[in-house]
């Protein structure tokens, strides 16, 4: 097992360049902000040589938080009003100095890369800090070298301050500023004004059961736990690739006869919906699975949806789309049916719904019936039979470069919740393909693993 060495840690606060320091501001979190999760989403980022000097990046990262300035601040509550916001006290985010043992090149230990516990020594771990009420750093980075001159960086980044899309661009952003170049897009941090509720509120859709939902009763979560999650079995991360070939034609076969085309993520979404909700074992088959209702819970991005709000928003701003059917129709209907599922659902939360969810989430409803945001428990998705989707296709993560050419290769962090996939941004291989990262119960791994890469195992099982 490969020894990585930490080396040196401290940290970066941001560098206004000698201009003058802004004061210290407090900016309430958005609605979009508050049902997000709460807690770090973690990335793995491994490149060729040649790699910057450590000073380099750290004066790029520096640079970069003064553009960024949420990321350098702590989660703090608002005195007078109990709320949640972000102090902007520059307080800095940890930059840990690591290496690998001598001698060991990223080649060697390409398996750390992978979806497993041991990729946690490439990222710095998260959740506590020095400050007296227990409110740590929004953002910690890991700078890894390797024999060979390869460079890996990994990051843990606090969810309540940004999305996975707000997440790459400050990760571009920072490979900017470490070559020299200017800041492009120049970021948007207004939390705001975008997000005002109307006057009178308009609730036009229902959220109650999609955004919010009662918390869980004790016996009924121990219950449905027992029944759905089984003795104590371990939960795997597999990571698979699907090629250009067989993504053209799950696409052909999914459009036949469609009045337009079906997208990638639309067809990937639809068939890992397929391939998860089989391996569970819910289609049929004597145990009464088959009427079970099983749903895809996709997140969308509003900077699609909300004309108002520009790709270059530095916050959160996901909703989700939650396509169902019962598990024998899903599974004994073509992919087709699914693929219209999701894309008619996705397409439902739109701006119109996006401003509904805004009116009714600053209503006082939430608090007043005690709502909680369901998804914001990690095992959500196990407990209701469901699948959990990120779809990452059109996420930048690829084109963060620090100097020395674009990274090779992206992972999330390991995170074994039961019945989340993600789906990767493509290879920058340039062969169009596409990668996906699905965790399930060892005991559905093998079955998930003979349908994954096979079309016609679906047609076969729906003849039956």
């Amino acid at each position: 097992m490969t020894k990585i060495t930490v080396q040196s840690s401290k940290a970066v606060k941001p560098d206004y360049g000698g201009g003058d320091t802004p004061a210290t501001a407090f900016v309430p979190l958005t609605v979009f902000d508050l049902i997000s999760f709460d807690d770090y989403m973690f990335g793995v980022h491994a490149f060729h040589p040649p790699s910057p000097p450590t000073a380099a990046l750290e004066a790029g990262l520096a640079r970069a938080l003064a553009e960024y300035r949420e990321w350098a601040g702590r989660l703090r509550a608002d005195p007078a009003t109990g709320r949640r916001g972000i102090l902007l006290n520059d307080a800095g985010v940890q930059f840990v100095e690591a290496a690998a043992a001598d001698g060991t090149t990223l080649a060697s230990v390409m398996p750390l890369l992978q979806p497993t516990p041991e990729v946690r020594r490439l990222h710095p771990s998260a959740g506590g800090g020095g400050d007296d009420d227990g409110a740590g750093e929004l953002m910690l980075v890991q700078v890894t070298r390797f024999a060979c001159g390869s460079l890996v960086v990994g990051h843990a980044m606090h969810h309540a301050v940004g999305d996975g899309f707000a997440i790459s661009r400050f990760l571009v952003a920072w490979g900017q500023a470490t070559r020299g170049v200017a800041i492009d897009p120049v970021p948007v941090h207004d939390r705001t004004s975008f997000f005002v509720p109307r006057d009178p509120p308009r609730v036009e859709f229902q959220h109650r059961g999609a955004e919010f939902k009662k918390p869980r009763e004790r016996k009924d979560d121990d219950a449905r736990r027992s029944i759905d999650s089984g003795a104590g079995d371990e939960v795997l991360v597999r990571h698979v690739r699907f090629s250009r070939e067989f993504i053209s034609e799950l696409k052909s076969r999914a459009s036949a006869g469609a009045p337009r085309p079906y997208s990638t993520a639309q067809c990937l979404a639809a068939h890992l919906w397929r391939c998860v909700t089989r391996a569970r074992g819910l289609g049929g088959g004597g145990g009464g699975g088959g009427g079970r209702v099983t749903a895809l819970h996709l997140a969308v991005n509003g900077r699609a949806r909300m004309p108002r709000v520009p790709e270059a928003y530095t916050g959160n701003l996901v909703l989700w789309a939650h396509p169902a059917t019962t598990a024998r129709d899903l599974l004994a209907g073509p992919l087709g049916r699914a693929a219209e599922l999701v894309r008619a659902e996705a397409a439902r939360v739109d701006d119109a719904y996006f401003r509904s969810f805004i009116d009714f989430a600053s209503s006082g409803a939430v608090e007043e019936e005690g709502l909680v945001p369901p998804l914001a428990d990690p095992e959500a998705a196990a407990l209701g039979g469901d699948v959990a989707v990120y779809c990452l296709l059109r996420v930048p993560f690829y084109d963060v470069d620090f100097g020395g050419g674009r990274q090779f290769f992206y992972t999330p962090g390991y995170y074994p919740a039961e019945g989340v996939v993600y789906i990767l941004p493509p290879s920058p291989l340039g062969d169009g393909s596409v990668e996906a990262h699905v965790s399930l119960f060892s005991r559905a791994m093998e079955t998930f693993k003979a349908c994954c890469f096979s079309i016609e195992h679906h047609e076969a099982l729906q003849d039956q």
